[in-house]
């Protein structure tokens, strides 16, 4: 007896709490539905642009993730790793390139050159998480490896703007930037930070230049010099230029101009000591010539020298998509949406694994912030709530194996309709149909089943009774929205309502 009773107390102390770990989401079906439906239409895109589909693991061995991982006894910073029973380290893939890369280079001899392909799926960041910043996230890239020239970069930024129109963004709610790794390179060289010794305070520079938009000129002026005061009294150390080294930077992100010609006259004043940087430039000047025979120069595609992001990883041209709507930011201040796809020329990542030259360009989409810009424009349509089955009620259960053949009957239909498979009576059982989403249920009692009949009722319908402006039309809506029909009419009538709601 002291056992017995001793037990729901050892129970309750092993009970665990259910909690979700911090950067991680669950997803609902109408959630899932909208994301289906987004990432069929991206891979729609893809396709129609001669891509194809490939398939990598969650999990690569640490070492073919690439330079960025640090130097540890046990690289745990920034991805998830692990050592298998052969001590080997193993990681979760941290992006969907790097993983491209080892497969090309694992199957470079069977593959076409170029290699156009997609691909889509979760990858994992073990960095702290915050608004917007998940630990487990979806991405779908699309890449091009073995083309060299810059036509393959120009294409890519003519997908990517055909991938947000597929998806909902209208024309002039987003742009796609462009800028070369090689601009950079030269404007680096201008005012001496070439070099691996001068990497951080490279760095340094790119970050302060990518907070143009945020603390305009002058700000980026303080970041490249002593440093900078913000209006809360934080102090952000500056990269410690001299004036002249500052005023050709400035120069450089002031170089974007009303024309491109006029910005590529600006860029070749900027760089004009650097063969690099004009390199850099004349890619560029070929790609607005590219885009504009394709007729994506009205404001889609542009050049901007400001896009660094990313630029210590890529090689050469380097892509953002930017959506140019404005939301409000967590102090209710209006902000631009930003960025939701990037990517650009990473000619060495392949190499890695060849040891020879392997040029490869690519984008990357978020997808969980595109779908959140989507949400915002109200673009989610029909895919946001996706309707439920159609429930077939249990009113006798003595009888449950006849209620099981009419729903047999509408799944053979091609109708999604499911067996209430609860204990509860009619009442509860409607509710529960209404909560799952459902258009419509079956009901059938004795007095139908001998009658050879079913009831359908219309729960869209049903809803709207109250709403009825007299008893006339209240009568007529109840009889629209529960009847009695042959179980051989079923199908066909299920599918009137059904299609009535779509």
């Amino acid at each position: 007896m002291t056992a017995n009773s001793d037990a729901p107390k050892d129970n309750a102390a092993r009970k665990v709490e259910a909690r979700l770990p911090r950067g991680l989401a669950d997803r609902g079906p109408a959630e899932l539905a909208a994301m289906r439906g987004m990432l069929e239409k991206i891979r729609a895109t893809f396709e129609l642009y001669g891509f194809e589909a490939v398939e990598t693991p969650f999990i690569e061995y640490t070492d073919a993730l690439g330079k960025f991982l640090p130097d540890q006894d046990r690289p745990n910073e920034g991805v998830f790793s692990f050592q298998d029973d052969d001590d080997q380290w193993l990681s979760l893939r941290y992006d969907l390139t790097a993983p491209l890369a080892r497969y090309v280079a694992e199957n470079f001899d069977k593959l076409s050159k170029p290699y156009r392909s997609f691909r889509n799926g979760f990858v994992f960041r073990n960095e702290k998480p915050g608004p917007g910043r998940f630990r487990q996230f979806i991405q779908f890239d699309a890449d091009t490896v073995g083309a060299p020239s810059v036509a393959a970069d120009a294409e890519i930024a003519m997908l990517m703007a055909d991938t947000l129109e597929a998806v909902g963004i209208a024309r002039g709610d987003y742009v796609i930037k462009v800028n070369n790794r090689k601009v950079l390179d030269g404007v680096m060289e201008a005012i001496g930070l070439a070099g691996d010794e001068n990497a951080a305070r490279r760095l340094i520079v790119l970050r302060a230049i990518d907070k143009l938009d945020k603390v305009g000129p002058e700000g980026v002026r303080d970041l490249l010099g002593k440093g900078r005061m913000d209006p809360s009294g934080d102090f952000t150390k500056g990269a410690g230029l001299e004036s002249k080294a500052i005023e050709t930077i400035l120069a450089f992100n002031a170089a974007r101009a009303d024309t491109p010609a006029a910005t590529f006259k600006n860029l070749h004043a900027v760089v004009a000591s650097s063969a690099r940087g004009i390199e850099g430039v004349n890619e560029l000047e070929e790609i607005a010539s590219l885009v504009k025979a394709g007729s994506y120069d009205d404001g889609r595609v542009l050049i901007d020298p400001s896009v660094v992001r990313g630029l210590e990883y890529y090689t050469g041209v380097v892509f953002e998509a930017e959506l140019t709507f404005e939301v409000k930011d967590e102090d209710g201040k209006l902000v631009r949406f930003g960025a939701v796809a990037g990517g650009g020329r990473y000619d060495g990542l392949v190499a890695r694994f060849r040891g020879e030259p392997v040029p490869a360009t690519g984008f990357s989409v978020g997808v969980s912030r595109l779908l959140a810009a989507l949400s915002i424009l109200g673009k989610l349509g029909s895919e946001k709530e996706a309707q439920g089955p159609v429930v077939v009620l249990v009113m006798d259960k003595d009888q449950t194996a006849h209620y099981q053949r009419l729903v047999s009957t509408l799944r053979q239909a091609g109708i999604k309709a499911e067996l209430y498979l609860g204990g509860s009576g009619m009442k509860a059982q409607m509710k529960y149909a209404d909560k799952r989403g459902s258009v419509c249920v079956v009901i059938q009692g004795s007095d139908e089943r001998e009658k050879g009949e079913v009831q359908i009722k219309d729960l869209v319908l049903g809803a709207t009774l109250s709403s009825a402006p007299d008893r006339e039309a209240y009568l007529k809506q109840q009889a629209e929205a529960q009847f009695a029909v042959p179980e051989s009419e079923m199908i066909t009538v299920v599918r009137k309502i059904l299609a009535r709601h779509i």
